[in-house]
């Protein structure tokens, strides 16, 4: 179901709708549009499978869709897209996770075939977001993009989460989803991110979840939030926290181990052990 803005309310916010039939909005010198595509089709994941040299991608990749925030005044660009989170899982190149011996079979393409783990089926990217900058280049009369002087800062600054639970209308709202896989009906791999824009802030959740049934369960959040100002530079901070827990270790607590019971990762997500926290603030070049 697609979003239905209230136009009284982001009139009141002095926010306005995207033109042309995009979706998003513009508010307080913010662009944030999302965009939705259909999976790849065959030619097209085999050019992805030559850009990242392998061999190996998810089932279903939606190529083409994107989250981008962009602020207008700095030329910050603050996007998600399927390609740079695969990117990230080929650079980390986790070791394989390993199946029951009698689940293996469900790799096969062939009866006939020798299943070999020997690389990442699960997908799993530490991609948080990419980022650039746009500078407009009165010469060339030309857009050009660097990322070179953008950085996330360790800080001690945490989310407002009492400004983020306070009941503010949601000016815009959207899902999308940048790949997904069922592991060979084995559980389930899969990268999403979901934003959602009030009169005073922004605020999104990029979410990987993993689930191998019977063997481990990993939760990989990225929280980004921005609250709205004067500054022609704006305020960004990032959590991010990573989780990960082994069926077996939930069940020594007293823990289901029906893979059932944990179909939905906001539910679950407390019982999984933290294995990585870390606040950051994005440094942003003077305006050019």
């Amino acid at each position: 179901m697609e979003w239905e803005a209230d136009q009284k309310e982001l009139k009141e916010a002095g926010a306005e709708l995207l033109p042309d039939g995009r979706v998003g909005l513009r508010i307080h010198g913010w662009e944030i549009e999302s965009s939705k595509a259909s999976i790849l089709k065959s030619l097209q994941r085999q050019e992805w499978e030559e850009k990242l040299g392998t061999c190996h991608l998810p089932e279903m990749i939606f190529g083409h869709s994107s989250l981008v925030l962009k602020h207008l005044e700095s030329g910050l660009r603050i996007h998600f897209n399927a390609f740079d989170a695969l990117l990230g899982w080929k650079q980390e190149a986790l070791p394989p996770v390993e199946v029951p011996a009698a689940a293996k079979w469900k790799f096969r393409s062939k009866p006939s075939q020798q299943v070999i783990l020997d690389y990442d089926y699960t997908f799993t990217t530490p991609y948080s977001g990419s980022e650039t900058i746009e500078t407009n280049s009165e010469q060339r009369g030309a857009s050009e993009e660097s990322n070179g002087n953008l950085c996330w800062e360790d800080c001690e600054e945490q989310l407002d989460l009492v400004a983020l639970a306070s009941k503010e209308p949601i000016l815009f709202y959207d899902e999308v989803i940048l790949y997904e896989d069922e592991l060979a009906d084995n559980g389930v791999s899969l990268l999403t991110v979901k934003v959602r824009v009030m009169p005073s802030s922004w605020f999104l959740l990029l979410r990987f979840w993993l689930r191998v049934d019977g063997v481990l369960m990993r939760l990989r959040d990225t929280r980004i939030h921005c609250m709205f100002g004067e500054s022609m530079k704006p305020n960004v901070l990032r959590e991010s926290c990573w989780r990960e827990a082994t069926f077996n270790s939930l069940s020594s607590k007293g823990y289901s181990v029906d893979s059932a019971a944990y179909s939905d990762p906001s539910l679950i997500s407390q019982r999984l052990p933290i294995i990585m926290h870390k606040c950051q603030k994005l440094k942003v070049p003077d305006v050019l």
